[in-house]
């Protein structure tokens, strides 16, 4: 080979070594963000409850593990799911698979569980009875009236021997789904509606975060949702990938991090003592993702 040659080449060659190893400004391999070797890796997660002290608490426990998490809080939660699809954000955490799956169906998405964080339970709430044996047959029982919490409540107004539901119900069931046989009568209205008519009805199914400014006490539930019941599947609440990142090691330890000691009780403040920690694994959760997922789409 010709010297004169010979430099021009070597050029050439590191060239295309540069150009292969280039993602672009602010891009990363396949797989979710990386960092040079020690640096920390940057995960840009959001959430509903930014403003929350565990939120504080993980980031420094994530520096301590190599990350820089930047928190980002939404007010406006249909913007959360878009933000992690477009690769605004690595992550989010601010759904439960229920919502999760809606978004994926309609969207055409495949936004991904990586892990799960709590749920909270949806309880039953009387100020005219202290037991749900004290509700009589044809009283009326007031539940929310968005599709998600709906169906929530009649299943759990089912596993209180209340109602009775089509085919045993789902997380998609309505009050066309609810039985002859049923013991109580259903009135959907909007969920704030739920405790402003507690004392006109028999009892009330009202969501959690309702129940502090109406100086409710969680405990007082008539009847209080089984977190661990197979029924409460669909509303555990999770942290969510892109799917081609869902093994991205970095990202597992962000689940590891949320379930710290420490997190956790500041977490459980944060619920007023009601989010019950659940540990399910991706797997668990994407079976359950596709099959709410599928029901949507047969329904649709």
């Amino acid at each position: 080979m010709s010297r004169k040659l010979l430099p021009a080449l070597i050029t050439a060659v590191v060239a295309l070594v540069m150009a292969a190893c280039s993602y672009g400004p602010g891009a990363s391999p396949a797989g979710g963000p990386s960092a040079a070797p020690g640096e920390p890796v940057t995960i840009k997660i959001g959430t509903t409850e930014g403003a929350q002290p565990y939120w504080n608490t993980i980031v420094e426990l994530g520096k301590a593990e190599g990350l820089d998490i930047q928190v980002t809080n939404f007010t406006d939660y249909t913007k959360a799911n878009p933000a992690v699809s477009s690769g605004e954000l690595d992550l989010n955490a601010f759904q439960h698979l229920q919502f999760l799956a809606q978004y994926n169906v309609e969207a055409s998405d495949d936004l991904t569980p990586i892990g799960a964080t709590y749920v909270v339970p949806l309880n039953l709430y009387s100020e005219k009875h202290t037991s749900v044996d004290q509700i009589p047959a044809g009283g009326t029982i007031a539940v929310p009236n968005d599709p998600s919490n709906l169906a929530r409540a009649l299943l759990v107004l089912q596993q209180a021997g209340l109602v009775e539901l089509r085919d045993g119900g789902n997380s998609l069931s309505g009050e066309s789904d609810v039985l002859p046989s049923s013991k109580v009568k259903i009135q959907a209205v909007d969920a704030s509606q739920t405790v402003v008519g507690l004392g006109t009805v028999d009892g009330a199914i009202i969501n959690n975060n309702f129940l502090a400014d109406a100086g409710i006490d969680p405990n007082s539930a008539i009847i209080k949702d089984d977190p661990n019941a197979e029924s409460t599947k669909p509303y555990v609440n999770v942290i969510v990938s892109r799917a081609a990142d869902r093994d991205n090691p970095a990202f597992a330890k962000i689940v590891d991090i949320y379930h710290r000691p420490e997190v956790e009780k500041q977490r459980l403040e944060a619920t007023g003592g009601t989010g019950v920690s659940r540990t399910d694994s991706p797997d668990q959760l994407q079976a359950t993702l596709t099959e709410i997922e599928n029901n949507l789409k047969n329904k649709g």
